[in-house]
């Protein structure tokens, strides 16, 4: 069990940053901390001032981010907020690269790319990366140089794979961000982020910060509201007062970030079952449902032996407001799904659970509809509850996070189990 925070002892410094330092946790075995300064830097630090409340600001708005994420589903190497100014991470080799994901072109980018106007969007997002080099000004680099210079961090050799997963992971972390940022009515423009491979898991997981340094970030897609760390690179003077106006800046986004781990979206799924011994079936379906955040109903109803029943039940959930997604589940001939779907302008979805024996005779009860009914029929209790989340996703940002991140976790183990099968093979 981890020591409490005002018991963490700390050990020696392992790493320093131009706004961080890196300690070890001698009682945490494969952990450091990360303690970020009062300073702001730009231009690879030549401009650099001290700003007071800098390091709690930044760390606030880390720790909400990488929350955000992880509760989502993305690997990172963030384990908890310690203080306000620090948190606890697992110790892995950073990987010198920042990857960038650019929607909206502006800055550098239009510099490199002369003849692109500032505001071009990008679909899907711009992936750049550049390596991280002080004295040559992080240069751009391209994937075949990355993989030509055969890093090894934390005794993993940095192929094409390796590759391949930090770039599916930026772009993924970027639209999860950019989509939890929109109900603040805050534009994402872009981010930056780096990668480190734990030395426990030997595993490439998000790492370092992500800060209000790491991105633009345009309230109503307007840049003369800019809000992040650009508002400081564009001062002409530094002045106590240009300062202020920055750490402002720099507050109002750290408010408004421990927004992004909530939602005001409503939703639930209703699992109507037309027999108890239906019940393991719905089950797995609720399951699946509590995996993206959404509460689930199981209900005993039969269309065919008790229909005044079933709408009396449909009413009940269509009286008090919250978004609904009904789920049918019914063997052999299934009433309750049509039946449901020709009553109310919920989404209805049917899940059967088919026997070995008629299974392929019952199924069409399910899919043979008469016209003017819409309920799809999917026979996976993972799929009838995937159904339901990417319907709430589309206005609950948390719930699409995690269909997100779900995506780029399937995409990443197919290919890493095609990596390992190659070696194999040879």
């Amino acid at each position: 069990m981890a020591p409490a925070a005002s018991e963490l002892k700390i050990g020696k410094k392992v790493n320093e940053g131009k706004t961080k330092e890196v300690y070890e946790l001698p009682e945490i075995p494969g952990c450091v901390l990360m303690q970020s300064k009062d300073q702001i830097t730009a231009g690879n630090a030549a401009r650099k001032d001290r700003m007071e409340g800098k390091a709690a600001i930044s760390n606030t708005t880390t720790s909400c981010v990488f929350e955000l994420l992880q509760e989502a589903g993305v690997k990172t190497a963030f384990v908890r907020k310690h203080s306000d100014t620090a948190f606890i991470a697992a110790h892995c080799e950073m990987i010198p690269v920042e990857w960038v994901c650019r929607r909206i072109a502006t800055g550098s980018f239009l510099k490199r790319n002369p003849g692109v106007k500032e505001g071009y969007k990008f679909y899907p997002p711009k992936i750049e990366m550049f390596y991280k080099d002080d004295a040559n000004n992080d240069p751009q680099w391209s994937e075949e140089q990355l993989i030509e210079a055969k890093f090894c961090f934390g005794g993993l050799t940095i192929g094409q794979t390796e590759v391949d997963i930090m770039a599916h992971s930026t772009q993924a972390v970027f639209e999860i961000l950019e989509k939890s940022w929109q109900p603040q009515n805050c534009t994402l423009v872009d981010l930056k982020i780096e990668f480190g491979v734990n030395i426990l898991t030997k595993e490439i997981v998000l790492a370092d910060v992500i800060d209000n340094d790491s991105w633009r970030l345009w309230p109503s897609g307007d840049r003369s509201q800019q809000k992040d760390k650009q508002s400081y690179r564009d001062l002409k003077e530094v002045t106590p007062e240009a300062l202020q106006m920055v750490k402002k800046n720099f507050e109002w986004v750290a408010e408004r970030v421990e927004l992004l781990l909530k939602t005001k979206s409503q939703g639930r799924v209703v699992v109507l079952m037309g027999s108890p011994s239906d019940l393991s079936h719905c089950e797995k379906i609720k399951k699946a449902c509590a995996a993206f955040g959404i509460p689930c109903e199981l209900r005993v109803t039969s269309a065919h032996k008790g229909s005044d029943e079933t709408l009396r039940i449909k009413a009940e959930y269509e009286g008090d407001g919250i978004p609904t997604v009904f789920v049918a589940v019914a063997g052999r001939s299934n009433g309750l799904g049509p039946v449901m779907s020709g009553n109310t302008a919920y989404p209805v979805v049917n899940c059967p659970p088919l026997s070995a024996d008629w299974g392929a005779q019952d199924v069409w009860s399910s899919l043979r509809l008469p016209s003017g009914l819409g309920c799809p029929t999917t026979l996976s209790p993972e799929g009838a509850a995937q159904f339901a989340a990417q319907i709430f996703g589309l206005n609950n940002h948390l719930v699409w996070a995690k269909l997100r991140s779900s995506m780029l976790n399937t995409w990443i183990s197919l290919k890493q189990a095609d990596k390992k099968l190659r070696e194999c093979t040879l």
